[in-house]
């Protein structure tokens, strides 16, 4: 601008005034008292000076001119490649027309987009010869290249096809390094997620690493959910860092967040296994005030996630339960499984809705796989939840699995009969099926933490054979495959199994007339065990014959008129979430312990653990003791 004010000041000072001295008399210069000789310039360098001027003047209009006329050109060119509806015209404009880098970038974006919806093979297009002109052009005048055009043009070049080492994509990748820092956070981010979601990942390490560590930096720059959402889906688990960071933006903006973006932040951690309990709790939060309307596919998500991660939110699972159980008819029949699986995990038991769950696979048997089917038993069982129309649900199923245990994988076909125990819906051909020693052999072959799992399993079933299956005379397993396995590592006695230990220490204070940890061939572990005789005094109970023991200490006959006490030490995970219900697997070895001749004192954590002195707890047991006799007596 300055240099234009000097040019336009220059004109008016020289140009005009030296054509006004030109044409004015010498004498009319010159004060009238003096005589003053005119210095006239020479009329070879008047003519040069006016020469000059004009054609100054002249080659600018010209560079303007010429400006002007560039300008034109490229628009058309722009607009040419904007109104392309085909590949071959685009490539018509990169051969007849001259290109710079943004133009040329421009129709390689524009070609990259109609080969996409056109769903074109770009082998040939690759190979042509107008498409290697427009690559040459771009990659001499990269530099000219637009930042927001950049990134689009990666993106392009990964579409149509190139290969990892062409020249001009590796080109284009360094340049997309050394312009990193002045990228903004947008075009960072959306270059990064699309990375890390393609094929190219991998051979794009380097490049994804020098975002992902730009993004750390300056993750504070996020100011939309949309952002943050999708980087922690497409880009959080690449960096621990970053997802910290992710979830304290994710957190600051929650009051934003729409179902769909809750929908995605809760199986996006729960995918990533991440329970960011702040974060859940906001999102909870949010889920329940603002009443939002939960389709069936989002109430199946959530219920997936907060299934997954184990967090338990009451507010949140009733509100769950309300819209699943109006949205119930509507549904699919593999939502409603994934919904029974999920509240199976969060031992979360709403009677009004596993009623409908029940009667929903009742009318739509059909439409369920095996697979599905014994996933809702297996649900069912871990919640010891029994259908009102009980009888009708298990003929159902036992029809439908009937012909179909010979091709069920020996694990989940274990899972299966275990859980039909704890409903106490087993029947024969199931416990034949398991406990031939054809099957069972293989299962106890196996010795790692899985195999010694399902040789448990196979020990209760056993017992529901023996016990609870008057009806049922073999195969059973063999005495050898009746001994507990051993605990992985070793386990310390938890807060309520040391306090029960240490107040039957002040009952029975003779050591031979209590047992704690007891093993037992049901495969159900004794907290701790005493035998009573008629007048309720503890008896020495290593010296009795114990036919519930692999290996019997004593050989004496039980006095008649004694009783076996069992305690049985119930932890919170035990019990349904916000129940004092027992889950299925408890109330069977409770069942089992119990048709095996044991009293049971049932000692649950939220009774015990409430007792403040060894004076409580002593009168306590004893109190529960004396209740358990009278009960068997009153029978």
């Amino acid at each position: 601008m300055a240099a234009r004010l000097v040019q336009r000041c220059y004109h008016r000072l020289f140009g005009g005034s030296t054509f006004a001295l030109l044409a004015t008399p010498a004498s009319l210069l010159a004060p009238a008292s003096k005589t003053v000789i005119a210095r006239a310039l020479p009329q070879a360098a008047l003519t040069s000076l006016h020469t000059s001027s004009l054609s100054r003047q002249t080659d600018k209009l010209s560079v303007k001119e010429q400006v002007y006329s560039r300008h034109l050109e490229r628009r058309e060119i722009d607009h040419l490649i904007e109104s392309a509806s085909s590949p071959g015209d685009l490539l018509h404009v990169g051969k007849h027309h001259s290109l710079n880098g943004n133009q040329a970038s421009a129709v390689l974006i524009q070609l990259s987009q109609l080969v996409a919806e056109e769903k074109l093979e770009t082998k040939r297009l690759l190979q042509d010869s107008r498409f290697q002109k427009v690559l040459n052009v771009l990659n001499n005048q990269l530099s000219q290249v637009w930042n927001s055009s950049l990134l689009p043009l990666l993106n392009s070049l990964y579409l149509l096809g190139l290969e990892r080492n062409k020249m001009e994509l590796i080109l284009v990748k360094q340049e997309v390094r050394w312009r990193l820092r002045r990228l903004n956070f947008g075009q960072i981010a959306s270059l990064a997620e699309y990375l890390a979601t393609s094929r190219q990942a991998e051979d794009q390490s380097e490049l994804l690493n020098d975002m992902v560590k730009h993004l750390e930096l300056r993750w504070t720059e996020i100011g939309d959910t949309r952002t943050v959402v999708a980087m922690m889906m497409k880009v959080g688990h690449l960096s621990q860092t970053l997802m910290d960071r992710l979830e304290d933006k994710a957190l600051e903006l929650a009051e934003q967040f729409t179902a769909e973006d809750i929908r995605k932040v809760a199986v996006t951690l729960a995918v990533q296994k991440r329970r960011s309990v702040p974060l859940l709790r906001a999102i909870s939060y949010h889920l329940v005030q603002k009443h939002f309307t939960l389709s069936p596919s989002m109430l199946v998500d959530l219920a997936f996630a907060y299934g997954k991660l184990n967090f338990h939110q009451t507010q949140v699972f009733q509100k769950m339960a309300a819209d699943l159980h109006a949205l119930m008819p509507k549904m699919a029949h593999g939502d409603v499984g994934r919904c029974i699986k999920s509240f199976a995990y969060l031992k979360w038991l709403n009677l009004p809705l596993f009623e409908a769950f029940a009667q929903y696979a009742l009318d739509n048997a059909d439409r369920f796989t095996v697979l599905q089917l014994c996933n809702i038993i297996l649900s069912f069982a871990r919640l010891n939840f029994q259908p009102s129309r009980s009888e009708n649900f298990y003929n159902m199923v036992h029809k439908k699995l009937g012909d179909q245990l010979g091709s069920l994988d020996p694990h989940l076909l274990t899972d299966l009969v275990w859980s039909l125990c704890v409903l106490q819906q087993v029947n024969t051909p199931y416990l034949q099926s398991l406990l031939a020693p054809q099957f069972y052999s293989q299962l106890l072959a196996d010795q790692t933490p899985r195999g010694q799992n399902y040789r448990l399993k196979l020990m209760h079933i056993n017992a529901a054979a023996r016990l609870e299956c008057p009806d049922y005379q073999g195969p059973f397993l063999p005495p050898e495959a009746l001994s507990a396995p051993e605990p992985p590592g070793n386990r310390e006695a938890s807060p309520l199994q040391s306090s029960l230990q240490e107040a039957l220490n002040k009952v029975a204070i003779d050591e031979v007339k209590r047992r704690f940890n007891v093993h037992t061939i049901y495969g159900w572990q004794l907290d701790a065990e005493m035998m009573l005789n008629s007048n309720n005094c503890p008896l020495p109970i290593k010296d009795f014959a114990a036919p519930y023991l692999l290996q019997s200490e004593g050989k004496k006959t039980p006095p008649c008129g004694s009783r076996r006490i069992a305690f049985l030490a119930w932890e919170f995970p035990n019990f349904s979430s916000r129940s004092q219900d027992l889950l299925g697997r408890f109330a069977m070895a409770r069942r089992h312990l119990q048709a095996a001749g044991f009293l049971i004192v049932d000692v649950p954590y939220y009774e015990f653990l409430e007792l403040k002195s060894e004076w409580q707890k002593t009168a306590y047991l004893k109190d529960k003791m004396n209740k358990a006799v009278g009960s068997e007596m009153a029978k």
